[in-house]
């Protein structure tokens, strides 16, 4: 079954990944992934990748990669296109028709983006699979499927997904080396320095990994039976044996983010920054709009009781139930004995899972966009669900009755969830469960499309409205037609045909195109013509402003 569904997952990408809009801050990546290539195509000369706004704050990793194949696959697939044996066979339509399309190099990035979520998804069934066998690998693949803040975002979160990908990597083989201490083998050592390594070379964030593996270190140590000398003697066997991986994580991240490297205060500069950025801009949470500066302690547990489906709240239920209970009959000293290498696994998972919650309640950064930046924390939070159902099913053994009725209730709250991610399609990612209301309800009250993705359905809307030979009263055809985006231009000019043209122009705008998104939709007036919806849920609309007088035609500030 485990295996169907991953097969599943797999033509699910292969079948969408071409459906999916351009996010916000996509295009600014992508700029600086083709400005680090620069950088190493110059010979280190051109630096312009370190002057670009801020993103010399994070690492390239995915962003230099997409920016390679953006340059090498047509030049690769360029005889398979125009080849006369081959261009004929079925086997290349997909290939031919991405590379030939105008938004081919956006495809492109979705379809990598997602490869990642995949693999981050087979990464939490191995962490899985460890403490709960295959049952519990089987469910935590079930729960990521249809966790639209994953498996929606795979597609256009180019940066938070591959970031948890990495992270969960980085978990599975901190977890296999916990079990071969104190001295892991060197592949064990290079594959984590490879997981680490990329993942601080997407973000600084990604020392958390170093941190959750040097606290047990620490735990393993202390655990030893014998004498502090016994255990300095355990902690340096086990460091001598990890720098391969350190040496490893190190060298990845100088290549993916050569800024990080140049300066030992680089990486605390960025630490920083990421910690205590802010910046004009507003968020809302269960309808109250605030600050991004100004968002309380529980901003993102409330986020994630809301965006995280039911069947995953059961199961972390279920765990937490469990956990008092065995708490309650047995003494804590007798739970340790017996399986130290097993309490490093749920040490170490438990700390993935919940540290970086406690962080930022304490630290209280600045946040947005709901779950966003904290996605890295879905795979081990999921782990723990499937953990919790599966231990749950074990622990209703003796009371039939009951545990058919847990097992229907999660199969119909999964069966829904499941629907409800279908109906919101390619929109997965708004997803939110039924403690936020329905979709409609969620959509005013929390974060909405906040990437703006469904502005590729309404440009499409705006170009299937007007006719291509449209003309006015006087026989006159006014294309090119000027459009206001509220988003990035790149968001509506890549889905818009010849005879519009993206301005900056709002004032004299024909038409308008945004998500709605903290009510961006309301800045400028209009005639609906169009809107995007799901579930009742108004995503974007598309505005003619053609026949506005002069004093309607002003832009507003959104309504909050």
């Amino acid at each position: 079954m485990t295996v169907a569904l991953f097969f599943a997952l797999c033509i699910f990408v292969i079948l969408t990944f071409n459906q999916y809009g351009i996010s916000n801050d996509e295009e600014v990546q992508h700029t600086y992934g083709r400005l680090l290539l620069d950088f190493y195509t110059s010979g280190f000369v051109d630096r312009d990748a370190f002057n670009y706004r801020n993103l010399y704050l994070y690492g390239g990793f995915f962003d230099l990669v997409a920016a390679i194949l953006e340059r090498s696959l047509p030049a690769l697939l360029d005889p398979l296109i125009t080849g006369s044996i081959l261009s004929s066979s079925t086997l290349t339509t997909l290939p031919v028709s991405m590379f030939t399309s105008t938004t081919w190099m956006w495809d492109m990035r979705h379809l990598l983006s997602a490869l990642f979520g995949l693999v981050g998804i087979y990464g939490a069934y191995k962490v899985a699979r460890i403490l709960g066998g295959e049952r519990t690998g089987f469910f935590v693949m079930v729960l990521l499927a249809i966790t639209g803040t994953w498996t929606g975002a795979m597609f256009t979160h180019t940066k938070d997904v591959p970031f948890g990908t990495c992270m969960v990597w980085a978990l599975y083989y901190t977890i296999c080396i916990s079990q071969h201490l104190p001295k892991p083998s060197l592949g064990f050592s290079i594959k984590l320095g490879i997981a680490v390594g990329c993942a601080i070379g997407m973000r600084i964030g990604g020392a958390f990994a170093v941190f959750y593996l040097l606290l047990m270190l620490a735990l393993a140590g202390w655990l030893l039976r014998g004498n502090w000398s016994a255990r300095l003697r355990f902690w340096f066997d086990a460091f001598k044996a990890l720098l391969p991986a350190a040496l490893v994580a190190f060298v990845l991240m100088a290549i993916f983010w050569p800024w990080g490297v140049m300066s030992p205060e680089h990486p605390l500069e960025a630490a920083k920054a990421f910690s205590h950025f802010s910046f004009d801009m507003l968020t809302v949470m269960d309808g109250e709009v605030m600050q991004i500066g100004a968002v309380p302690r529980e901003y993102l547990p409330a986020y994630l009781l809301v965006r995280l489906p039911e069947v995953f709240l059961l199961g972390l239920l279920g765990l937490l139930i469990i956990s008092v209970l065995n708490l309650r009959h047995f003494s804590v000293l007798r739970k340790l004995q017996l399986s130290n290498e097993r309490l490093l696994i749920w040490f170490t998972l438990t700390l993935a899972a919940l540290f970086p919650l406690l962080f930022i309640m304490l630290d209280k950064p600045a946040l947005y966009n709901g779950v966003r930046h904290f996605t890295f924390i879905l795979p081990p939070l999921a782990i723990l669900s499937a953990l919790g159902l599966s231990m749950t099913w074990d622990a209703l053994a003796k009371l039939p009755k009951i545990r058919v009725g847990f097992a229907l209730i999660a199969i119909l709250l999964s069966i829904n969830t499941a629907y409800t991610l279908y109906s919101l399609h390619p929109y997965e990612y708004v997803y939110y469960n039924n403690l936020a209301g329905n979709m409609a309800e969620a959509e005013k009250e929390w974060e909405g499309d906040y990437w703006s993705s469904s502005l590729r359905e309404a440009a499409q809307m705006l170009e299937a409205k007007i006719p291509p030979d449209e003309v006015d009263g006087d026989g006159l055809n006014h294309a090119p037609y000027r459009v206001a985006v509220c988003a990035e231009s790149i968001q509506g000019e890549a889905y818009l045909d010849h005879r519009f043209q993206v301005t900056s122009d709002w004032l004299n705008a024909d038409f308008f195109i945004s998500s709605t998104n903290m009510n961006c939709d309301k800045v400028l007036q209009g005639r609906i013509i169009g809107t995007v919806s799901r579930l009742g849920a108004v995503l974007a609309v598309v505005k003619d402003r053609r026949q506005l007088l002069e004093h309607e035609r002003m832009p507003h500030p959104a309504p909050h």
